[in-house]
């Protein structure tokens, strides 16, 4: 029994709830809500046999058959969502100016509060910081804004700096949906804490890293896929009922609802999963700060002890993955371990 429970808390869980969970519940949904009115089209009448297996035997085999179909097409999804494919030039670029903007705002509404907090405290203001007071003070656009967070608690002041921690600390790496900076912000946390191209090396990092760390980070992941796979489906389904319209006059309201229902739903989902990033952030922070050390050794190198030096080991062990080799590489042997 312990074998049997250790596989299926390993990678097949993350298949299973991530991906085939979700898919399940579109097609029940799918099933109860729009599957009565498609079986009345000619078409489906043609496709479907007289003698059907039984439902839930249908179900089971189309949710494990689509779930796999979805992890499969899982990288697009998210480069979907994340504003990276199939969007036009132009819609991608205006959505990155809202996401400046917006990061901006955060950003000058949270240091408003810690500079009144401490003016409020006696505090002394350096230079710099009294303009900033004044600065952001005087902007118009923050006006409505800064007078709810005054009145704001500490607990609810707090979530609006995690709202700005989900965007990336570099301004350059700015996507232009909420889903692409909450998942850019750790993909650049070891270039800009360590000068580790994380996503260059994922696999030398999670092939080096203990165990625990590598499983943390897929756990938390897997509840990102939950939702994604969920909104996914949610707009498939409601993409054909209200495809099935036309041939199904008698269950227009019905399908009108089920349509609704599920749109309506989407940016829920959305939501959830922007804050389900929190954790697979958390995690792959982890993995980076524990895991160089083990990668450093795998790749026959030992940690400097000064960060600036550090920072350089790792810049040059990034250039030696990325581009052909060339005899500078020959400045990695400072770093490398004794034979």
């Amino acid at each position: 029994m312990g074998d049997i429970a250790k596989g299926v808390l390993g990678g097949a869980w993350s298949l299973l709830v991530g991906w085939i969970l979700p898919t399940a519940l579109n097609l029940g949904v799918l099933a109860l809500a729009v599957a009565p009115s498609l079986r009345r089209t000619a078409v489906a009448r043609r496709l479907w046999p007289d003698a059907a297996p039984g439902p839930m035997l249908v179900l089971l085999t189309a949710s494990l058959l689509c779930g796999l179909v979805l992890h499969a097409l899982q990288n697009l999804l998210y480069r979907l969502l994340e504003g990276y494919a199939l969007w036009p030039a132009r819609a991608y670029e205006a959505g990155c100016r809202r996401a400046r903007a917006a990061r901006s705002a955060l950003a000058d509404r949270t240091q408003l509060l810690g500079l009144e907090r401490r003016a409020r405290d006696g505090t002394a203001l350096g230079p710099l910081a009294a303009a900033d007071l004044v600065r952001v003070r005087s902007d118009p656009r923050l006006a409505r804004a800064v007078r709810k967070d005054r009145r704001r608690t500490s607990a609810q002041r707090g979530l609006l700096q995690e709202r700005l921690s989900r965007y990336p600390v570099d301004p350059a790496q700015i996507a232009p949906t909420r889903l692409g900076n909450a998942i850019r912000r750790f993909e650049e946390y070891g270039q800009n804490r360590y000068c580790l191209d994380t996503q260059l090396l994922s696999n030398e990092l999670t092939g080096a890293a203990p165990d625990k760390l590598c499983r943390q980070v897929e756990l938390a992941r897997t509840s990102v896929d939950f939702f994604v796979a969920l909104l996914a489906g949610h707009t498939a389904v409601a993409v054909l009922a209200l495809a099935t319209l036309p041939a199904a006059s008698a269950d227009v309201p019905p399908l009108l609802a089920a349509a609704g229902g599920l749109l309506v739903l989407v940016p829920l989902w959305y939501r959830a999963a922007v804050a389900a990033t929190d954790e697979w952030a958390a995690a792959v922070r982890a993995l980076v700060n524990a895991g160089r050390k083990p990668l450093a050794e795998s790749l026959g190198l030992v940690l400097p002890k000064e960060l600036a030096e550090e920072r350089r080991m790792w810049t040059l062990v990034s250039r030696f993955s990325r581009i052909p080799f060339h005899e500078r590489a020959s400045a990695l042997d400072r770093y490398r371990a004794a034979p």
